[in-house]
């Protein structure tokens, strides 16, 4: 069953076209608001999946992936258990790096702690608490756990300062001579609260134009 938004897509749009006038401008250049949610069985395997794909694209990322839950799957499936039984030297014959390895045993244990929260928790947390949750995760910073709220969980009011794409999409849409800073970003975005994800969408569907 496809995942639904935690907003309704038309009233954000209407929103973002009253309250930017450049910024309605693109969105008529891009079209209709097409994203589609990630369907997430739970945080664990969600936060596997990225932590793994860090900095590696493609089928290198894939194929490592794929060795890495098939020898989960020998020691119960794709759980904190299961990664924590599995030997690093097979976990590092699967293509893990040292450091990633680190990182997904202690996102295993902060699972088991509660850190990690279900996905059911996750629904009843706020942007904020879930950002404050997840990046006590080794590896796990803003910028993956706003791809987690945008692209999973369909929050409608992230503003990913720390994607590069974003960065430039505003920076060449409103004329700036200098890559914003977060804060320039997050003050001109005031304006397109609650629906800043929607807005990020359109930034980054504005290299497609280019």
């Amino acid at each position: 069953m496809q995942p639904r938004f935690a907003f309704d897509p038309t009233a954000a749009l209407t929103h973002l076209r009253a309250s930017d006038i450049i910024l309605a401008g693109l969105i008529d250049q891009v079209g209709d608001f097409t994203l589609e949610l990630n369907p997430v069985g739970n945080l664990f395997e969600t936060l596997l999946r990225s932590v793994i794909y860090q900095q590696i694209h493609g089928k290198a990322a894939a194929a490592i992936h794929g060795r890495v839950i098939a020898e989960l799957a020998k020691a119960g499936g794709t759980t904190p258990v299961a990664l924590l039984k599995t030997p690093d030297s097979l976990l590092r014959r699967a293509g893990l790096s040292a450091s990633k390895l680190m990182s997904l045993k202690d996102l295993a244990r902060k699972c088991q702690e509660g850190i990690v929260p279900s996905l059911k928790e996750a629904h009843a947390l706020t942007d904020d608490e879930l950002i404050e949750r997840l990046t006590q995760v080794r590896g796990i910073g803003p910028w993956t756990v706003h791809m987690l709220l945008i692209f999973h969980l369909g929050r409608p009011d992230i503003l990913p300062t720390g994607d590069f794409s974003v960065r430039l999409g505003f920076q060449r849409l409103y004329r700036k001579r200098k890559p914003p800073t977060p804060e320039i970003m997050l003050k001109h975005a005031r304006r397109w609260q609650p629906y800043r994800s929607v807005a990020s969408w359109y930034l980054w569907r504005s290299h497609d134009l280019a």
